[in-house]
């Protein structure tokens, strides 16, 4: 980990994807925390790469919104490497949320409407965003008359375009599940592809399922008709199905308008929905546990403190202190693989820490998994891998625990595993546990744009149980168990789970 970026002190990476890498850094002239987005290494020599990079600053510089992800300023690194300083997301990612909880109607639509709004910004000022999805809506803490809030911005512009350059050449790129059939064709772009995105996206907040589940960008050219948006567990009126149905048009010209008109027809569709319920002004939860930013970084550290495991720290003692990156050899191999039921889990794009109660990184033996689990887990480890209930081979695999029985105990035990294994579709039906009181209805969606499907389970010994499964490559899976306290800790700990090199 840097210790600086520029004149920003790195707090701990928070993001990485294939082109670049965010970490959470510290303003120290403005005493503020910022996110720092630096072009990745191996991308640093292709200019194609380093422009789009740029674009993106120029592009979100343009707009001066509540609702888009603000940039405050840009620079390059010793190395050459281009970066942007932009807002702190410190409510996670919108996909985040979904993994652990749903949407109340009143919800889905107020985050719709949040990024609609910002949508309509970009598109005032040419841009289009062209990567609308769970992963690209980011939350933040406001101040709303007098009291702490959550607003959505729209954030990574990686595949934004000017609306002038789109309509006259295109690159087929894009999320499948999202994206419009035209963009997944090549065809010249306008406004109305990010409608069928954020229609796509408000199809996955009501029915809590993705209208698609399209694999590549040539199923998305040709995506047919999505299933009812009612069910009999979340049933709409036909005005809400229709509302959505239209913004999903296969042909632009039978889409809406524009955004706003799609955000004000959805708004009047839910109105009689919303008039009687009693949820209907329930606000996005504030977690004020879920990504602190930390002290303010000292020049000065202390000396990180023992742990009862190891007799010295992995976590950083005091602000400023980085946490160090270790990797565990368990002598008795991988001594957890039978504890758990077949599944699969989901990597998340958030590597977060608590400032009030520390965290620790564990790899797996390979470097192929990572985890960031509470420091009070790291009492059972085990990183050699392991062989899946189905299928033949031996995969890369990591175990995290507060005992070396967390998965099984009786009192319920505290931990994570995570591991990789052979699959070439998410399974229908992920493991479930009979011992919790409440199984919650899964949610299909997506984690740093692969497809998963995540089950909560509440009520059970020790309290949360959660089970995701995530398409990593057309040939692999990843399976994520988590056992935890609560809800905002699996979500933690779920988010700290990465994959490198797949």
């Amino acid at each position: 980990m840097p210790a600086r970026l520029g004149r920003y002190a790195v707090r701990r990476r928070i993001g990485a994807g294939g082109f670049a890498t965010v970490w959470l850094a510290y303003d120290e002239q403005l005493d503020s925390p910022v996110a720092v987005k630096v072009l990745a290494d191996n991308w640093a020599g292709d200019p194609a790469v380093r422009q789009r990079f740029l674009e993106e600053g120029r592009f979100l510089r343009k707009v001066e919104s509540p609702f888009v992800v603000s940039v405050y300023d840009a620079g390059e690194l010793d190395d050459g490497r281009p970066y942007l300083v932009m807002s702190y997301a410190d409510q996670g990612t919108l996909a985040d949320r979904l993994g652990v909880e749903g949407f109340t109607p009143a919800q889905a639509l107020a985050v719709v409407e949040q990024v609609g709004a910002g949508l309509q910004a970009l598109h005032r000022r040419g841009v289009l965003h062209r990567d609308v999805k769970p992963a690209n809506v980011l939350f933040r803490t406001v101040e709303d008359a007098g009291a702490p809030a959550v607003r959505a911005m729209v954030a990574d512009l990686g595949l934004g375009k000017a609306l002038d350059v789109s309509s006259r050449l295109t690159m087929i790129a894009g999320t499948p599940s999202f994206v419009a059939p035209e963009q997944a064709q090549g065809e010249p772009l306008d406004a109305r592809a990010d409608q069928y995105s954020l229609a796509a996206l408000t199809y996955l907040l009501l029915a809590g399922r993705a209208p698609y589940s399209h694999t590549s960008l040539a199923a998305a050219a040709a995506p047919g008709s999505p299933p009812p948006l009612g069910s009999p567990a979340r049933p709409f009126d036909v005005a809400v199905d229709e509302v959505v149905r239209r913004g999903l048009a296969v042909g632009r010209d039978d889409r809406w308008p524009d955004v706003a008109s799609f955000v004000d027809a959805l708004r009047r569709a839910l109105a009689p929905e919303l008039a009687g319920r009693t949820d209907a002004a329930s606000p996005l939860p504030v977690d004020p546990q879920l990504t602190q930013p930390g002290l303010r970084p000292s020049p000065q550290p202390a000396p990180a403190s023992p742990t009862a495991a190891e007799g010295a720290s992995d976590v950083a003692g005091a602000a400023g202190v980085p946490r160090r990156r270790r990797r565990w050899r368990a002598a008795a191999g991988f001594a957890v693989a039978a504890l758990v039921a077949l599944g699969a889990g989901g990597a998340g794009g958030w590597v977060l820490e608590r400032s009030d109660r520390g965290t620790v990184i564990v790899d797996d033996a390979t470097g192929t998994i990572s985890v960031s689990v509470p420091s009070a887990w790291d009492r059972a480890e085990a990183d050699r891998g392991w062989r899946p209930p189905v299928g033949s081979g031996s995969f890369p695999a990591v175990s995290v625990g507060t005992a070396a029985d967390w998965s099984t105990a009786p009192a319920g035990g505290h931990g994570v595993f995570a591991g990789i294994l052979a699959g070439t579709e998410l399974p229908d039906r992920v493991p479930q546990h009979p011992e919790c009181r409440q199984a919650l209805e899964p949610v299909d969606a997506t984690t740093d744009g692969d497809p998963s499907r995540t089950a909560v389970f509440t009520g059970c010994p020790g309290g949360v149980t959660v089970e995701r499964v995530v398409q990593l490559a057309t040939n692999r899976l990843l399976w994520v168990q988590v056992r935890s306290p609560d809800r905002a800790t699996a979500n933690a700990v779920l988010d700290g789970v990465q994959t490198h090199g797949i």
